[in-house]
């Protein structure tokens, strides 16, 4: 091993040539016949330098910042449990540790050192999932500073991004969380043919969305058919004033998504080769497009009427997309092997219609028919207040379908609010079941949820507790201090 004070000593000394070698080179030198000069080596080409920050699009440019909250090793025992699989296990017992679910079954010795919960009896799901709401964005109270929802501009607005309306402190997180909601996604309003980016977030408290972001969730584009848009437009004299001017306006971003996507991949793939070269000019719009074309982003389409549907799913084999879910889809059983077929899912109400022309034939069977056809379905909100009570909502779709001869099981039934729900999320590889290995999102309630009487009594996210009946209320920033009465939903 050297020693380093020496090594540093001799380095600090003044170089001494000897003069004998130095006299032989000198002779050498003089005795030599001058070279030709060598031809120069062609410069090798330098690396295209990258373009400007920002020009190119970057995979993750607004990260989630969402940490998993400390929690144990724990397991709910004595509980009646749906798994969210379809399955139901009466008197089982949960385990659960950081974060994430470890083992789901019949009674059993509980792990040594885990901290037990004994539900006596009550029962045990997944946390809920809403795949359509608007909190945050559309948020509590809603005053007119306050509603970022809707860039009801022009009909294509595919360049906005639902996250940067998001308001954390809108109080109707907490109460949905009350409802056992752990999950949510959150679309941009209906007034456009594009509406822009979904994001879906953890219902957790937070001071920015940032922190709320669900870790890799894939974003999504939100579009709209049937009277929003042609209304909107139609009434201020711009197209599209009809139904075939909305297909049309699709058919044409279309279009120049697919341009647009060509470019970009002939770009990358000369970037890929160190080639270099100018990269297209970035297109905000045709960014998101793009990205639903390719499969990036998850289409979620409002959509009401049958043949509507039918139409957009027309244009998806036109350009080569897939419709992920048609939300609102009040008239889908009049198509259920249709949707079966092309695996798309229907975000629906269990009993809300006739608001609007489009909304006039709903049916209360509608989630029974159409799970019976094989498709798979979800009960939505769109609303702050139905989100708060989604598992009486899947109770009322399940007694209409009793009614009319079709029998859904209580542990399918409690699917169309959890599993199904992450399916169009894009997140049910890692939320919506109870399955070990997956996050520990896990609602107890009182009585089976699909009881009028049912509360949700403890709510986990990630195995953190999040909601406790017995424990104060906890409210936003924005309502310290405030009337509660005025926030009242």
């Amino acid at each position: 091993m050297s020693n380093p004070s020496r090594l540093a000593s001799a380095a600090a000394r003044p170089r001494r040539v000897p003069w004998l070698a130095l006299s032989a080179t000198l002779l050498l030198a003089a005795c030599a016949t001058t070279p030709p000069p060598k031809p120069q080596a062609e410069a090798a080409p330098r690396p295209a330098a990258p373009p400007p920050k920002g020009l190119v699009p970057a995979r993750d440019a607004y990260p989630s910042t969402y940490k998993v909250a400390a929690s144990g090793l724990t397991a709910i025992v004595n509980a009646n449990i749906y798994t969210g699989t379809g399955q139901k296990i009466l008197g089982g017992m949960v385990v659960f540790d950081a974060g994430k679910i470890v083992s789901v079954g019949p009674a059993a010795a509980p792990p040594a050192g885990a901290k037990l919960i004994d539900a006596k009896g009550r029962w045990v799901t997944p946390g809920l999932i809403d795949a359509h709401s608007h909190l945050g964005v559309f948020p509590a109270p809603a005053v007119t500073g306050q509603v970022d929802v809707n860039e009801n501009i022009d009909p294509n607005t595919g360049y906005v991004w639902a996250e940067h309306s998001v308001w954390p402190q809108d109080a109707g997180f907490e109460r949905a969380r009350a409802g056992g909601v752990t999950s949510l996604l959150i679309l941009p309003g209906s007034a456009n043919l594009f509406g822009g980016r979904t994001v879906a977030l953890k219902n957790v408290p937070a001071v920015t969305v940032q922190a709320m972001k669900f870790p890799g969730a894939p974003y999504g584009l939100k579009m709209a058919c049937g009277e929003n848009p042609k209304g909107r437009y139609g009434a201020r004299g711009r197209t599209p004033a009809t139904r075939m001017g909305n297909v049309a306006g699709y058919r044409r971003g279309w279009i120049e998504a697919a341009d647009y996507g060509k470019r970009w991949a002939a770009y990358d793939k000369k970037a890929a080769k160190g080639e270099g070269g100018e990269p297209p000019k970035r297109d905000l719009t045709l960014d998101t497009l793009s990205g639903a074309l390719t499969g990036e982003l998850l289409v979620q389409n409002h959509c009401y009427r049958a043949d509507e549907m039918a139409n957009l799913i027309d244009v998806s084999h036109e350009f080569g997309y897939h419709i992920t879910a048609f939300h609102h889809a009040v008239e889908a059983y009049k198509i259920a092997p249709l949707l079966a077929r092309e695996g798309i899912c229907a975000a629906v109400w269990s009993g809300r219609w006739g608001f609007k022309m489009e909304a006039y034939d709903g049916i209360e069977e509608n989630a029974a028919l159409l799970t019976k056809a094989g498709v798979c379905v979800s009960l939505h909100s769109d609303d702050p207040n139905i989100i708060q009570r989604l598992n009486r909502e899947a109770a009322v779709a399940q007694a209409a379908g009793r009614r009319a001869g079709i029998d859904i099981p209580d542990a399918v039934a409690i699917q169309w609010i959890t599993l199904n729900s992450a399916k169009i999320m894009g997140v049910a590889d890692r939320t919506g079941s109870l399955e070990p290995g997956k996050m520990a999102d896990i609602v107890l309630w009182s009585a089976d949820p699909l009881s009028i009487y049912a509360l949700a009594d403890l709510v986990f996210i990630d195995g953190a507790v999040e909601f406790d009946r017995q424990a104060p209320r906890r409210p936003s920033d924005f309502e310290l201090g405030q009337n509660r009465g005025d926030l009242a939903q």
